[in-house]
């Protein structure tokens, strides 16, 4: 169950509520976000919902059986938009680009990225400065001092950025400096990670873990929302298989069923879906008939150079012939 309390709702007033879900035998887990403030109640006692809801103090009350309560769409009539601010909007009727190297890797590149998202009009910026890599030799980000040059190239040009956040630690000091915090699927149930970014407001870029099932991917979400966060955005990014022939096998069902199961936004990353640069494109194109509200992918100028994830990143000009079709499709705006 959940209930949305009054702005105005007084201590007498929600000692009552309080009281009254106690007597039926509902915990209660209060939840304060940027927007509103909620009773998360949990039982499993049968009871009229009016002899609640028509307390003092209610704003709404909602029945939901799903274990993912906040970020479940049965309580929540319209989708969530994520407002990044100057006119960028992602969710229901705003499909979003986000587009960016790997890695970023120095401020040439940086520069080269810009003026290729800006030719395409373009406005989040993907890229890593903190890189989980599977080896421990391989290029693992510029660090802090990466993102400021990265932050300072794209405040002139308008553009919004979104990179990955690996630690409780790093956040404070990359707050300033991130419109979208993501967190990658290594750290999808990095549950001390999760609440972390739910006491802070930015949004958060939730991927789906390697192995991970759609239930744990909205779990994990609740985990951000239940602290207090309300701006989160889902990435499907491919699973884990049996099979190797390509990186890893890009759950296309996953869009569908999550846009059915949750409010949230929901975006694709054919990048890392599938792994194979010739065949990102397709991908791309099916997530965006499949209904994503985003897609997230790798471009660099020369990706053969790139320092990580180069067999899996577009070019400019393969990303721009993309761009189009999208825009044939009216997915993308002109």
């Amino acid at each position: 169950m959940i209930i949305q309390l009054e702005p105005q709702i007084n201590q007498e007033q929600l000692a009552r509520l309080e009281k009254e879900l106690t007597r039926i035998k509902y915990s209660l887990n209060p939840v304060k976000t940027q927007y509103a403030n909620y009773l998360v109640g949990v039982g499993k006692t049968k009871f009229d919902i009016r002899s609640i809801g028509t307390l003092p103090g209610i704003k709404d009350i909602h029945r939901v059986s799903d274990a993912y309560k906040l970020v479940s769409k049965k309580w929540r009539i319209d989708n969530t938009v994520i407002d990044l601010g100057d006119g960028i909007r992602i969710g229901e009727g705003s499909p979003a680009m986000m587009v960016g190297p790997c890695s970023i890797e120095s401020e040439e590149q940086v520069a080269l990225t810009i003026a290729h998202m800006k030719k395409n009009g373009i406005r989040i910026m993907r890229g890593g400065v903190y890189k989980p890599r599977s080896s421990p030799y391989s290029f693992r980000g510029l660090g802090i001092e990466g993102l400021k040059m990265w932050h300072e190239q794209t405040r002139e040009a308008g553009i919004k950025i979104i990179t990955e956040v690996m630690m409780v630690d790093q956040i404070e000091e990359m707050y300033d400096y991130v419109d979208v915090f993501q967190v990658g699927a290594r750290n999808s149930q990095n549950f001390n990670l999760l609440d972390a970014l739910g006491e802070v407001d930015r949004p958060v870029l939730l991927k789906r873990g390697i192995s991970g099932t759609i239930d744990e991917l909205l779990a994990s979400a609740e985990y951000i929302f239940s602290n207090g966060n309300e701006r989160i955005m889902l990435c499907e990014r491919g699973i884990r298989s049996y099979e190797t022939a390509y990186r890893n096998t890009f759950d296309i069902n996953a869009l569908v069923m999550l846009k059915e199961k949750t409010h949230l936004p929901v975006i694709a990353d054919p990048s890392h879906g599938i792994g194979v640069r010739r065949f990102v494109d397709k991908i791309a194109l099916a997530s965006a008939v499949a209904g994503a509200d985003g897609i997230i992918m790798e471009v660099h100028h020369e990706p053969e150079k790139a320092f990580s994830d180069g067999q899996q990143t577009l070019s400019f000009g393969q990303a721009e012939k993309l761009y189009q079709q999208l825009k044939r499709m009216e997915w993308l705006q002109e």
